[in-house]
């Protein structure tokens, strides 16, 4: 049987594994886009947990609205960066400096 502490701890780990990836890859921006992505995720999974061991619906329609906001970030996500590759050649982080302000 599948306890909440269970869904929890692989949700953490799931949440470690994205920051982990944000940090150490920082040359890649679709590694990035998609460690966000996993990210937001691993807070589905605890919302959705939360939600079916409490009983009550809140947490997935939570989980609704999230997915939302992640489907958007990542149309647009990649959107900016296929113009960034067309007039740069790269996506490569480091090269993508002239976009400071």
């Amino acid at each position: 049987m599948l306890t909440l502490a269970h869904f929890l701890t692989l949700g953490a780990l799931l949440f470690c594994l994205s920051v982990t990836g944000i940090f150490l890859n920082r040359k890649n921006v679709i590694i990035l886009l998609m460690c966000i992505e996993l990210m937001l995720l691993a807070v589905n999974m605890n919302f959705v947990a939360f939600s079916r061991f409490l009983g009550n619906m809140d947490g997935q329609v939570f989980v609704f609205f999230i997915l939302t906001v992640a489907a958007a970030e990542a149309a647009i996500g990649l959107a900016i960066l296929v113009v960034l590759f067309r007039n740069r050649q790269t996506i490569n982080v480091a090269e993508l400096d002239d976009l400071k302000g």
